[in-house]
């Protein structure tokens, strides 16, 4: 399997400064939905996204696929992506290091 990373952008800024109109909540619940069990499955290895609000925000998944076409066709089937509230651009990736995450007190 090899790694590859793809970053969001959001296409309307306002979503995260001022917040989503609902059907944009609603396909950002189904995004979430859709890579938590990609996780569950071992697909997805790291998902998140900045959090600040400013124009340079982005969300990152980091991910396993077979190849280069089925990494598209992942990232393509990706909510978000596939209903135009986020714009994704994919890069082959590989995780060098990577430490032990611990949870907020």
């Amino acid at each position: 399997m090899r790694q590859f990373l793809y970053r969001l952008t959001p296409t309307r800024i306002e979503m995260v400064r001022v917040g989503p109109t609902p059907d944009e909540q609603s396909i950002v619940s189904e995004h979430f939905a859709h890579l938590s069990a990609l996780t569950e499955q071992g697909v997805m290895l790291i998902v998140g996204r900045t959090q600040d609000g400013s124009p340079r925000t982005f969300g990152i998944v980091i991910f396993q696929a077979k190849s280069e076409e089925q990494a598209q066709a992942l990232m393509k089937s990706d909510p978000a992506v596939r209903k135009g509230i986020m714009q994704a651009e994919l890069f082959p990736f590989r995780i060098a290091l990577a430490g032990k995450v611990s949870a907020d007190d």
